[in-house]
C-alpha cells in the first residue's frame, strides 16, 4: 500500500536515514546564510541605529515578525515541499549580488541580496506555496534598507525644497510676514530659520510608508484601497513634515527660539505620528463609502429583494396574487 501520509519534500523516501539527512542538509545550509550575511545585518543594524533618515528601518523585523505570527495557521496548513531548482538559482542570484556589491562598494546592493538569500531559504526549505504566502512579507524587508546614495541625493534636496516652500505658504496664509532665501525662512524679515536637510522629513517618509505598509496588511480591505493607502503614506508624510516646520515657526514666533527647537527635534516627531495616522484612517473610511459599480450590481438584487419582501418566488407570488 501507498503511504497515505503526505510526502513533506518530493523526490526523497519516507525511511529516517533520508529524512534526517535532508534535515541537516537543510540546517547546515542555513547556518551557512547566516554566517556569511552576518557582517551585512550588523553593519545594516549599526546604520539604522545612527541614522536620523532611517531609524525606522529598526522597526520592519518586528513587523515582519508580527506578520508570520498572524498568519501562522495558515502556514502550518502548506505542504513542505522542498524546491531546489527555485531556491538555489535565487541564493546564488543573491551571492552575486553581495560580491558585486563589495566589489563596487555599493553597500546597498549588499542589503538587498540579503533579503534575496531569505527568499532563496524558504524556497529550499518550504517550496513555492510557502514562498508565494510569504512573499509580501520579503517585500516588506526591503523598507528595512537604507535608499542607495544615488537615489537618496535625489529624493532629499526636493523634499527639502518642498517641505520650505509647503511651511512659508501656511505662514503667509495666516498673515506672519515671512520672506524664503532658498532654503532658509525669514520671519517676519529678520529671524533667520533653516530648514536643513535632516528636516527635510526623509525620516518622516521612511516612518510614514512603513506604517501605511503595517495598517494596509492588517485591515480587510479590498487589494486597491491597499494600494491607495500606500501611495498616499508619501503625501501624507510630506504634508505633516510641513506642518510641523510651520508649527516650529509660530512657536518661535510668539514663544521662545529654544522652546521651538526643542519641539522640533524632540516633540514635533512624536505628535506628526499619530496625526498621521489619523489621518491614514480617515482615508480608509472615505474609501469604506466609495461603491464603484461591480458593487452596485452585486449588491443590487440582494437588496431589491429585501426591499420587495426577500425571496423571489414570494414577490413572484404576491404579483399573482394582486
Amino acid at each position: 500500500m501507498r503511504d497515505k501520509h503526505p510526502i513533506p519534500f518530493r523526490g526523497l523516501r519516507q525511511d529516517g536515514d533520508h529524512s534526517w539527512g535532508l534535515v541537516a542538509v537543510l540546517v547546515a545550509l542555513a547556518i551557512s546564510v547566516a554566517w556569511s550575511y552576518w557582517p551585512i545585518l550588523a553593519g545594516l543594524s549599526s546604520t539604522l541605529r545612527t541614522s536620523d533618515d532611517y531609524s525606522a528601518g529598526q522597526l520592519v523585523p518586528f513587523v515582519a515578525a508580527l506578520f508570520i505570527w498572524r498568519d501562522r495557521k495558515a502556514l502550518r496548513e502548506l505542504p513542505l515541499i522542498s524546491c531546489w531548482w527555485g531556491g538555489i538559482p535565487l541564493l546564488v542570484l543573491a551571492e552575486g549580488a553581495r560580491i558585486y556589491g563589495y566589489l563596487s562598494m555599493r553597500q546597498s546592493i549588499e542589503q538587498y541580496a540579503v533579503v534575496l538569500a531569505l527568499g532563496g531559504l524558504a524556497l529550499v526549505i518550504a517550496g513555492w506555496q510557502f514562498f508565494w504566502r510569504v512573499s509580501h512579507i520579503l517585500l516588506f524587508l526591503f523598507l528595512m534598507m537604507p535608499l542607495p546614495n544615488m537615489i537618496h541625493s535625489r529624493v532629499s534636496p526636493p523634499l527639502q525644497r518642498v517641505a520650505t516652500t509647503g511651511s512659508v505658504f501656511l505662514l503667509e496664509a495666516v498673515g506672519v510676514p515671512v520672506s524664503q532665501q532658498g532654503n532658509v525662512i525669514l520671519l517676519k524679515n529678520e529671524m533667520p530659520m533653516a530648514v536643513a536637510e535632516a528636516c527635510s522629513g526623509l525620516r518622516m517618509l521612511t516612518a510614514f510608508i512603513i506604517v501605511a505598509a503595517f495598517i494596509a496588511y492588517m485591515v480587510k480591505r479590498p487589494r486597491w484601497h491597499k494600494a491607495i493607502l500606500l501611495a498616499s503614506s508619501i503625501p501624507v508624510a510630506v504634508a505633516c513634515n510641513i506642518i510641523r516646520i510651520f508649527l516650529t515657526a509660530m512657536i518661535m514666533l510668539y514663544v521662545s527660539v529654544e522652546l521651538g527647537e526643542h519641539f522640533f527635534h524632540d516633540f514635533a516627531g512624536l505628535v506628526m505620528m499619530p496625526v498621521a495616522v489619523s489621518l491614514i484612517f480617515a482615508e480608509i473610511w472615505l474609501l469604506d463609502r466609495i461603491v464603484t459599480p461591480d458593487e452596485k450590481e452585486s449588491s443590487s438584487p440582494s437588496d431589491a429583494n429585501s426591499k420587495s419582501g426577500g425571496h423571489p418566488a414570494v414577490i413572484h407570488a404576491r404579483r399573482v396574487a394582486k
